[in-house]
């Protein structure tokens, strides 16, 4: 059964800084793609950020980059992604993702595995 728990989600104040967590349970999480993705009141779900397997970044959200970073810890099994310099902008639920590598070894979407979202606020 596999399973992500995020954590991390809280208000703040713009300019402040929030870290995220994925806890990852039920496969062998160094296989995976993984990523980061959020959805804004009333707008549809974007991308963030995603790591593939073998360590290779990419930031999809232009906003973003720059003041947030994606990592992980494999040995704990956990996705992070450490946001700074937030905005009001940045509001919304932040939610973790997993698949496996697509044909070729792409980590397009769509994602198969969704962890169940946590709140961001960043108040002006």
């Amino acid at each position: 059964q596999v399973q992500l728990v995020e954590s991390g989600g809280g208000s703040v104040q713009a300019g402040g800084s929030l870290r995220l967590s994925c806890a990852v349970f039920g496969y062998p999480y160094s296989t995976y793609c993984m990523a980061w993705f959020r959805q804004a009141p009333g707008k549809e779900r974007e991308g963030v950020a995603r790591i593939k397997p073998g360590g290779i970044i990419t930031y999809w959200a232009d906003s973003v980059k720059d003041r947030f970073t994606i990592s992980e810890d494999n040995a704990k099994n956990t996705l992070y992604l450490q946001m700074n310099s937030l905005k009001p902008e940045d509001t919304g639920v932040y939610y973790c993702a997993a698949d496996l590598p697509k044909y070729g070894g792409s980590c397009l979407t769509p994602y198969k595995y969704w962890g169940q979202g946590t709140q961001v606020t960043v108040s002006s």
